[in-house]
């Protein structure tokens, strides 16, 4: 059975850093990525990361300040998020395994997690 789990959310500073990891299992994905959903706002794309071929790919807003990253010996991923913002408050939501190109639709992916609370204080 494949199940992603998220942890590492919480609550934060303002300025603060904070890293989610998305444990994989039941089998292993080339692309995994990020999104998250705020309270009354619809679901956002943040990241996704391919390992044939390489590559990572994150949404303008978030550039320079998440890193997405992987360790595939693992089946984890992870979201290292610096310098986060109020705005940055939402549930992040691990995904797997695209059905088609639009990597940074929601509705893309076959697998998703339940989700993991970050909270930022300012």
């Amino acid at each position: 059975q494949v199940q992603l789990v998220e942890s590492g959310g919480g609550l934060v500073q303002a300025g603060g850093s904070l890293r989610l990891s998305c444990a994989a299992s039941g089998r292993t994905f080339n692309t995994m990525g990020w999104f998250r959903q705020a309270p009354g706002k619809e679901r956002e794309f943040v990241a996704y990361i391919s390992w044939i071929g390489g590559g990572t790919y994150y949404a303008d807003s978030l550039k320079g300040r998440f890193t997405i990253s992987r360790d595939n010996a693992r089946n984890t991923m992870y979201l290292q998020m610096n310098s986060v913002k109020p705005e940055d408050t939402a549930v992040y939501y691990c995904v797997a395994a695209p059905r088609n190109s639009e990597r940074t639709r929601f509705e893309t992916y076959t697998y998703w997690g339940q989700g993991t609370q970050v909270t930022v204080s300012s």
